[in-house]
């Protein structure tokens, strides 16, 4: 079965596993298993910052950093398609007691303007505006990602509004392929970033909040609080390590195998629209007489996965496990479906 459902369903490579065997471990909760700390530390300095926290998962990361960031009563302004309004159970009302701004953005990105316009006034009866959540690239519009110039004028509302900036950098690896720009770059202008290791970047399991080192303290009993301190978890951060180290320039190929599906899923007739492909996602929609659900049970009778993101619309994610042959089959069994 070809899996294009996320890229998320990676398995560890043999180099990978290996990596992960031969790792060195400690208890994480007492700051003790070195391949964590290794870990930390390498995606600070990747991002020129102080510090960072190895978390399980994207959410978690994300809804840590909600939490040190906010006060009770604060709001959260982000673009209506955010990862952290649609796909993390409401957890910014749950965790931290904040309200959320939802703007329209352009394909999932905010601009200044918009950004600006959105910060409340300061009357009793409405929530501070306090946090401004960009995410690189947008999983719901399509894999969309933000030129530099444009976070760079959203930093400056916010340092001018008193806001905090934080990247969901999920798939952050998939956006600065595109654009170019470094890891630098994206670290000055931001006060916490979210990477996801287990997404493009092939890892079983965790994601790094990143940030200053008094941003980090806090977000370690934040961590604690949620459930989220491990033991051992250094033969899960291995990988991770792994994955900075050997998988990131490997993502052109997602990119490009994902390119090559738009130029034939945009020939066929019971596709009405496909979204601007962007990065590893595609998403598109078919004609009113095929549904989603109807076109993923013809999909997989052909022995491929996707899934559903609408009752007219799916998702397809290449990932390292997409091979090339995989992608042939693909491209063979698209324009045969109906």
């Amino acid at each position: 079965m070809i899996n294009l459902i996320s890229d998320t369903v990676t398995k560890p490579t043999p180099a990978m596993l290996e990596a992960m065997m031969q790792a060195e471990v400690g208890d994480d909760v007492f700051g003790e298993d070195p391949t964590v700390n290794a870990l930390e530390a390498k995606a600070a300095a990747l991002f020129g910052k102080e510090a960072a926290l190895y978390c399980p998962s994207g959410t978690m990361t994300n809804q840590i950093a909600i939490k040190v960031h906010t006060q009770p009563l604060d709001e959260v302004i982000c673009d209506q398609h955010s990862h952290i309004y649609h796909y993390e159970v409401g957890g910014y009302a749950f965790h931290s007691g904040v309200a959320i701004n939802l703007l329209e953005g352009d394909q999932g990105r905010l601009s200044a303007e918009q950004v600006e316009a959105a910060v409340k006034p300061t009357f009793d009866w409405l929530p501070k505006s306090a946090l401004v959540v960009l995410e690189n690239t947008c999983n719901r519009a399509g894999g969309s990602y933000y030129q530099l110039k444009d976070m760079r004028a959203i930093r400056e509302v916010c340092r001018r509004k008193n806001m905090k900036l934080h990247l969901d950098g999920a798939r952050i690896f998939n956006a600065l392929t595109e654009s170019g720009n470094t890891p630098l770059e994206i670290g000055e202008l931001f006060d916490s970033i979210s990477v996801c290791l287990s997404k493009g970047l092939g890892a079983p399991v965790g994601s790094l909040l990143i940030g200053d080192r008094d941003l980090i303290r806090a977000a370690r009993r934040v961590r604690k609080v949620m459930g989220g301190g491990m033991r051992q978890a250094g033969f899960l951060a291995a990988a991770g390590i792994y994955a900075l180290d050997h998988h990131v320039e490997r993502l052109r190929e997602d990119h490009a195998r994902a390119q090559q599906i738009a130029g034939v899923l945009e020939q066929l007739p019971f596709v009405s629209q496909l979204r601007p492909v962007s990065t590893n996602i595609l998403i598109f929609d078919l004609i009113p007489s095929i549904t989603a659900a109807r076109f993923l049970e013809a999909l997989g009778q052909n022995g491929v996965k996707a899934s559903s993101f609408g009752t007219h619309t799916v998702r397809m994610v290449t990932h390292l496990d997409f091979t090339d042959e995989m992608l042939e089959k693909v491209l063979e069994i698209l324009p045969r479906l109906f």
